[in-house]
């Protein structure tokens, strides 16, 4: 078996619900990835051997397998195949994950991978009325966020909101209010610096036709005091608020992937080697600690441990969540967690976050020297995901 490794990625700036992107439809904003990703590393698109893309949303403008739209629109040959991956908030670190064992075992030499979410697009759906001519009236649902259309059999305990889901973890680890919006400060003025620094410019790509330059949602001059002033969103003397939480957003990121020989035929050397997977379940109602044990699992399979870790990304669906996890991980230096920032600040656009977290830890990782790196994060219904880096030699 070959190693299969991480060459670069891209992604579009993360745009709010309703703002900068709003206009743009998900299999734009995903062709525009490709295109982007092959135009900077000159890449013959017929070489690639498969395009594997996440979302969670594929009811509407996705088209149901937005990997093989954004082929086609990108202008990529038909020769192309393309195939979409619905793990939720985890899609495309899960694309990633089953692109480099295609890698690994031989079955492809060059994989694109990536994930794309327009949450502000997201359609409203409407049941199949049980009989012709219902006589009363119908109801539709929003397929931006969460549960819909449950199935009666779903035990009602699993079934409460991402926010309540948070207050439940809150509740078991006490973390209270001051903790979560000290988190999320830190959150929006990291993620601040490191615009300003220039962290963002070289894999941040602007999509034509929009005036986005940077990630909409960020606040950098955000403080513990400004977010102290916001009202609970889910319990009446909760500690879950729009502030502490990551916020609905639209964007898309794409990664080149490939196997040892690609670094010739390109020129140049890999950020880093793909080392580790894990995948974990866990109860729907506490679904923001499954990074937890994928983690574990994932350091295990790379046949290393928390010490050896120079740069960890942890998706900040929540900052109770966060913080959760972080308890969990007690020989973890939570100085080394989302350096960069993350999602509270950046932007949490489903299918593209995976993506966005191992391009970013990769990056982090070569400007640190760090020859170890995990990127994790939590996944709605329960489940929680994890990849190791290894810097490549």
């Amino acid at each position: 078996m070959t190693g299969a490794f991480l060459y670069d990625g891209v992604r579009t700036p993360f745009g709010r619900y309703g703002g900068g992107l709003g206009g743009v439809r998900p299999d734009d904003l995903a062709a525009h990835v490709l295109r982007a990703l092959a135009d900077r590393n000159d890449l013959d698109p017929a070489a690639v051997d498969e395009v594997v893309f996440g979302a969670a949303n594929q009811s509407g403008e996705d088209n149901r397998n937005v990997a093989r739209m954004a082929v086609l629109l990108a202008g990529w040959p038909t020769s192309v195949p393309g195939t979409t991956v619905n793990r939720l908030c985890g899609s495309s670190m899960d694309a990633a994950g089953q692109a480099s064992r295609m890698i690994e075992t031989g079955d492809a030499a060059l994989v694109v991978v990536g994930g794309v979410e327009s949450m502000s697009r997201a359609p409203w759906v409407l049941a199949k009325p049980a009989k012709g001519f219902p006589a009363g009236s119908e109801t539709l649902h929003s397929t931006t966020l969460g549960w819909r259309l449950v199935n009666p059999a779903m035990p009602a305990r699993w079934t409460v909101s991402l926010g309540e889901s948070t207050e439940i973890l809150a509740d078991r680890y006490g973390i209270g209010r001051a903790a979560q919006d000290e988190f999320a400060a830190r959150s929006h003025q990291l993620t601040g610096k490191a615009w300003d620094s220039g962290f963002y410019d070289d894999h941040v790509v602007a999509v034509p036709g929009t005036d986005l330059a940077r990630d909409e949602s960020l606040r950098p001059d955000t403080t513990v005091a400004t977010l102290a002033r916001l009202t609970p969103s889910f319990r009446a003397e909760g500690t879950v608020t729009a502030g502490n939480a990551s916020p609905l957003n639209d964007g898309a990121a794409a990664l080149l992937l490939g196997d040892e020989s690609l670094a010739d035929r390109l020129g140049r050397r890999p950020l880093a080697r793909i080392a580790g997977r894990g995948a974990a379940g866990v109860d729907p109602d506490v679904f923001g600690i499954g990074p937890v044990r994928a983690a574990r699992i994932a350091l295990r399979r790379a046949g290393i441990g928390w010490g050896d870790l120079g740069v960890v990304e942890l998706n900040e669906a929540f900052a109770a969540q966060s913080l959760a996890c972080l308890a969990e991980w007690s020989d973890l230096d939570p100085g080394i967690v989302n350096v960069n920032g993350g999602a509270i600040a950046i932007g949490h656009p489903l299918g593209a976050s995976g993506a966005r977290i191992i391009n970013q830890l990769a990056r982090e990782m070569r400007h640190r020297g760090s020859r170890w790196g995990l990127a994790a994060l939590c996944i709605g219904v329960g489940q929680g995901l994890a990849v190791v880096l290894e810097a490549a030699s």
